[in-house]
C-alpha cells in the first residue's frame, strides 16, 4: 500500500514524521565505512563461469577484513541478499563467512527482494544499527547466475569451493542438523489451548483416487496423543543407524503460515545483548527441531520445565536453533 506523506503525517504526531536529515551530523548516524566488490562478469562466459557462489563471497570478506582493517570478531551481523540459491543461499553464506575469517558468534541471515536483494540486505543491517540491536554489520550480496540459474544444483561437497571447503568450520555446515543432536502437546490441544490463534482454513484436497474434496483445517494433524516412551523407543534412527534421532522426537516437515495482528499482544524488546538473566524470565519457549536440543538448552540454561505453561506472565523469551551453527532469541512483554 502507498500513499502521500501529507495524507498519512495528519494522523502522526511531529515525533512520529520521518525527518530526513541532510548535511546534518548526529552521534546516531549510521555510517557506511567501506564499500567493495568484486568485478562483475558474464554469466557461463565470463571470468567467473567457474567460480562458486561461497567463494566470490567470501573473498569479497576476506577483502573487506583487509582493508579495513577491522576485528572480526567485532562484526555482529551479516545480510547477504541474493535471489537464486537453493535454501534461500543461507548455508554458502554462513561458509563463506567462516572461510574469510569471521568467527562463528557472527551471525549470518539472507534476504530475497528479487533485484533489490544486496540493497534490503544493507537496510537490513542499519535497521538493527539503529535499532540498538548492534553496532557493527555488513551488508552483501551475491549472485552466480551461472550456477543458480537452470534445474539441477544441489549443494553438496564438490559444489563448494575447495578453499572453503578446506575450512573445517565452514565445510561442517554441511552436515545435516540431525547429526548434530541426537510433552506432548496433545492434552493442550484436547484443552482447546490453541483455538484462539488458529484461523480455520477452507481448501481443497485431492484423494487416493485423484477426486477434488473441500475440507476445513481447523487444528494441527502433527500432534500425536498415545504417544509413549515405548512406541518411541520402537522407531528407527533416522540419520545414523547408531544415532538416537528417530520420527518421535524430531519436528516434522509442515505447511503453514502466520501473522501479527493490530490488537496488541505485547512488546517486543529486543533480540540481542539485553542484559536479562534467566532468573528474569517468567516464560521460555524454546523451538527446536529435535528434543535432545531443547533438552540440552534447558539443562545448560538451569531453564524449570514447569515454566513451559501458558501461564498469566509478563517477561518471555522465545529461542530457537538456526541452521549453521548459531541461533536466536527474542525478549517479549505481555501487554496486561
Amino acid at each position: 500500500m502507498a500513499t502521500r506523506l501529507n495524507q498519512v503525517s495528519s494522523h502522526l504526531s511531529s515525533a512520529q514524521v520521518p525527518r530526513v536529515q541532510i548535511g546534518v551530523k548526529n552521534p546516531e548516524d549510521v555510517v557506511i565505512v567501506k564499500a567493495l566488490r568484486t568485478p562483475m562478469t558474464r554469466g557461463k562466459k565470463g571470468g567467473f563461469k567457474d567460480t562458486t557462489a561461497d567463494y566470490l563471497l567470501g573473498s569479497i570478506f576476506k577483502g573487506l577484513l583487509e582493508r579495513t582493517k577491522i576485528d572480526p570478531a567485532l562484526v555482529e551481523d551479516i545480510c547477504v541478499g541474493n535471489v537464486c540459491p537453493p535454501g534461500g543461499g543461507a548455508t554458502l553464506a554462513r561458509m563463506a563467512a567462516l572461510y574469510a575469517g569471521f568467527p562463528n558468534t557472527t551471525s549470518v541471515q539472507t534476504v530475497n527482494r528479487q533485484c533489490s536483494s544486496g540493497l534490503q540486505a544493507v537496510v537490513h543491517i542499519a535497521h538493527q544499527i539503529q535499532a540498538g540491536m548492534i553496532e557493527v554489520g555488513i551488508g552483501a550480496g551475491v549472485e552466480s547466475m551461472t550456477q543458480f540459474y537452470g534445474p539441477g544444483y544441489r549443494m553438496t561437497k564438490d559444489s563448494i569451493s575447495p578453499e572453503v571447503f578446506a575450512v573445517k568450520e565452514a565445510a561442517d555446515c554441511l552436515t545435516p542438523m540431525g547429526f548434530t543432536s541426537e510433552n506432548k502437546a496433545a492434552k493442550a490441544q484436547k484443552e482447546g489451548l490453541f483455538d484462539a490463534e488458529i484461523y480455520p482454513i477452507k481448501t481443497t484436497i485431492l484423494d487416493k483416487d485423484g477426486n477434488t474434496k473441500e475440507i476445513v483445517v481447523s487444528r494441527d494433524d502433527g500432534v500425536r496423543p498415545g504417544t509413549t516412551p515405548q512406541t518411541l523407543s520402537k522407531l528407527k534412527p533416522v540419520f545414523d543407524k547408531n544415532g538416537s534421532t528417530t520420527a518421535g522426537n524430531a519436528s516434522q516437515v509442515s505447511d503453514g503460515a502466520a501473522a501479527l495482528g493490530l490488537s496488541i499482544q505485547g512488546k517486543f524488546i529486543a533480540a540481542a545483548k539485553t542484559g536479562l538473566k534467566v532468573d528474569d524470565l517468567d516464560i521460555v519457549e524454546l523451538n527446536e527441531a529435535f528434543a535432545s536440543q531443547a533438552v540440552y538448552s534447558m539443562e545448560k540454561l538451569g531453564l524449570d520445565v514447569n515454566k513451559l505453561k501458558r501461564q498469566d506472565k509478563r517477561v518471555g523469551c522465545t529461542t530457537m536453533c538456526i541452521g549453521g551453527g548459531f541461533g536466536m532469541a527474542a525478549i517479549f512483554e505481555s501487554e496486561h
